[in-house]
């Protein structure tokens, strides 16, 4: 049985964002291993929280990713 982590910073995404991919990641693990495994395919999300991420040694928050997001 798979276990598929995702961690993200607490605050970035909404609970139907979140919901969006824990549906989506399992479609992708079932679109390798095969329908049988759905039931048996684990999604765990992880919230982080904002300012204890860090890249580069920076601390990275919430509002970091949402103004990187705005700004694509």
């Amino acid at each position: 049985m798979p276990l598929v982590d995702i961690q993200l910073i607490k605050g970035v995404f909404t609970p139907d964002q979140k919901t969006a991919m824990i549906r989506k990641i399992t479609d992708a693990m079932v679109s390798v291993e095969g329908e049988a495994m759905r039931p048996v395919t684990w999604v765990r999300v992880q919230e982080i929280e904002s300012g204890e991420w860090a890249i580069g040694g920076n601390p990275l928050t919430a509002s970091d990713v949402k103004a990187m997001a705005a700004a694509k």
